[in-house]
């Protein structure tokens, strides 16, 4: 299998440090309330938890700017919220971790996204959502793209997180994949497939396996230990290819890792690093950050993609959605600090 070479990885992680990536797409404020289970409720065959602490982390979109920051790079966080304190919090959250937010738009009339997460002896065992999810109208697609114009100039690549919520419609995807067309900027996107955007010629798509299969409209069957001899998979491959013509294809596999793909190249298998999986969630976010930052800072392809596998395999490891520091991308190469 391949890997980055000390010095290789200490190039991209130096020039990850001078990139500047926007973020685009459905921020979240991520709740997590922790406690402990030591009996069951008499009203209900449910478990009573007891409180013991409550966190806050950005998720969705924001989760994405996070993760790139925690990298090293310079992250402006795009999108919308509500006139709310989920809002205040989540904008006090991404600047704590250097995520510019100028370009988050206050809307009174919309709730910001709350994901609040029960969890007991680090097990989740609910979640309760609270969320606007009506597509933004076309005057506010202009005012999101107005903000992006500014930018453009000092921006090495744009990733777009839609999660459903509204934020990413085809008039504001279509305004993006124009301005990043005429400006040779990067364009990675984590699709919703229920979502039915056109997502032709992107520069980068990550969707999971689950995923990948509902944009080909194909059904999954049973899964091969070897992702390459699985014949359904390598059919979804090349049908998203085909029809969506992005310029490189990264289906994430769980825990078989990852597959790399583009026109007229061998589909590439990266097997997962993780040594221990606590918690998914994110994980996502941390793939499509660290393979764009990667592409931006000069990595090839397939450097980008062991760069993105190993962070992902870090966070995996952590509980609730996480980031990864370039001092544990480097210990998980086995280097020093």
């Amino acid at each position: 299998m391949k890997t980055l070479s000390p010095k290789r990885l200490r190039q991209i992680l130096a020039a990850a440090a001078q990139t500047r990536v926007l973020v685009i797409g459905d921020v979240m404020l991520d709740q997590f309330i922790w406690g402990r289970v030591t009996r069951i409720s008499p009203e209900a065959p449910v478990p009573v938890v007891e409180f013991e602490r409550e966190s806050f982390m950005p998720g969705g979109a924001a989760n994405v700017a996070r993760n790139l920051t925690a990298l090293g790079a310079h992250a402006e966080q795009f999108g919308t919220v509500g006139s709310d304190d989920a809002a205040k919090t989540l904008k006090s959250l991404l600047k704590a971790e250097r995520v510019e937010t100028k370009g988050l738009l206050a809307l009174p009339g919309r709730m910001t996204t709350r994901k609040v997460r029960l969890v007991a002896h680090q097990q989740q065992i609910a979640r309760v959502d609270r969320e606007s999810r009506g597509d933004i109208d076309a005057k506010l697609e202009q005012r999101v793209l107005t903000a992006v114009d500014t930018r453009l100039p000092e921006v090495d690549a744009i990733i777009v997180g839609d999660y459903g919520k509204g934020v990413v419609t085809q008039g504001l995807l279509d305004g993006l994949k124009a301005r990043c067309h005429a400006r040779g900027i990067w364009l990675s996107l984590d699709p919703k497939p229920t979502h039915h955007l056109d997502l032709t010629k992107l520069s980068l798509i990550t969707p999971n396996r689950k995923e990948a299969f509902e944009l080909a409209g194909l059904r999954d069957g049973s899964r091969c230990a070897n992702p390459l001899e699985d014949a359904t998979l390598m059919e979804v491959t090349n049908r998203l290819l085909t029809t969506l013509q992005p310029a490189l294809l990264l289906i994430t596999l769980g825990d078989q890792g990852m597959l790399l793909c583009q026109r007229s190249h061998a589909p590439y298998h990266i097997p997962t690093v993780a040594q221990e999986v606590f918690d998914v969630s994110g994980a996502g976010d941390t793939v499509i950050a660290s393979f764009t930052l990667a592409v931006a800072a000069g990595a090839s392809p397939v450097e980008a993609a062991i760069f993105s596998n190993h962070a992902a395999g870090v966070v995996v490891g952590k509980v609730g959605t996480a980031t990864v520091s370039p001092d544990e991308l480097k210990a998980s190469f086995k280097l020093k600090k």
